[in-house]
């Protein structure tokens, strides 16, 4: 199994918990010597403490050759490639206008052109082994309530899903299921919000800040004050542990973890229910993944 985007957060956390339910298990981090040497490090001990099958290998989503080279080492090493969990991403947080359209198309390489990459690596050896799953971390702000300022994200977030469901119905004759994990806004537990890129504008952003002082200063708050006490970032992590587990054909296309239930799960509910109905009309019902079908 691959997961991108290894080194912390979400990524981190399904290799391990994938490694604890007995997978062998690739960590795809970019620069392992140098910016990234202490994850791969506290990956080394972890799997050596808990007698777990974890491997980094070094990826970078930004370049194809990368992509290419993690794959290949390790169909080298294993001979096969079952998961591949397209969790590497990137947050922004300011005004929309503040970024210049390099930074949106910095921020699109990584969470969008990034799965592209990865899966033009992995998809032949998946559809010569006939079977394998693509696991995709989405965003519940795709669909579902998305306070401002995090545009650059949110849209970004909202066009791997819509490749993700595109590749769902074009992967399954080969054998290939799709599943969408949608986390809601977890504010802790993961370095998206204290790691989040801001406009290089900064003219531009000081006029947004005035007018929206109150509310730029205390965005993470906001949203922290809707999540549950005992909400754990983990629980993405064990949601693809039970995708993984799921027979193939029965996986649905989407699995929501959203303690701050901000309306994803039922406007997805809908719009996947509308897009089966309008594939039975066109005749393509056999191209429609388990949780789509309904």
């Amino acid at each position: 199994m691959l997961v991108t985007g290894a080194s912390s957060g979400i990524g981190a956390l399904s290799v391990r918990a994938l490694a604890l339910a007995g997978h062998t298990v690739y960590a795809g981090i970019r620069q392992l010597a140098t910016r990234n040497a202490t994850a791969v490090a506290d990956l080394a001990r972890y799997g050596t403490d808990h007698q777990v099958d974890v491997h980094a290998v070094e990826l970078d989503v930004t370049c194809q050759d990368s992509a290419d080279a993690a794959v290949d080492r390790i169909l080298a090493e294993r001979g096969r490639l079952d998961v591949v969990v397209h969790n590497a991403g990137h947050m922004v947080l300011g005004a929309a206008e503040a970024f210049t359209a390099e930074q949106l198309a910095d921020l699109y390489d990584v969470n969008v052109l990034g799965t592209q990459r990865v899966n033009r690596a992995a998809l032949p050896k998946l559809r010569e082994q006939g079977s394998g799953l693509l696991a995709w971390i989405g965003s519940s702000s795709t669909r579902g309530g998305c306070p401002p300022f995090l545009a650059p994200y949110f849209a970004a977030k909202a066009a791997m899903d819509a490749l993700a469901v595109s590749y769902a119905a074009e992967v399954l004759p080969f054998g290939i299921d799709t599943a969408i994990v949608v986390p809601g806004a977890f504010t802790s537990g993961t370095n998206h919000f204290a790691n989040a890129g801001a406009p290089a504008d900064v003219d531009r952003a000081e006029v947004y800040d005035q007018r929206h002082r109150h509310l730029t200063d205390n965005l993470g708050e906001c949203l922290a004050a809707l999540i549950p006490p005992d909400a754990d970032v983990t629980e993405v992590a064990e949601a693809v542990v039970s995708l993984v587990a799921t027979p193939h054909g029965t996986r649905p296309l989407r699995t929501h973890v959203d303690p701050s239930r901000d309306g994803s799960e039922v406007v997805c509910a809908v719009a996947d229910r509308v897009r089966a109905d309008f594939f039975r009309r066109l005749g393509l019902d056999s191209l429609l993944t388990a949780g789509s079908s309904l």
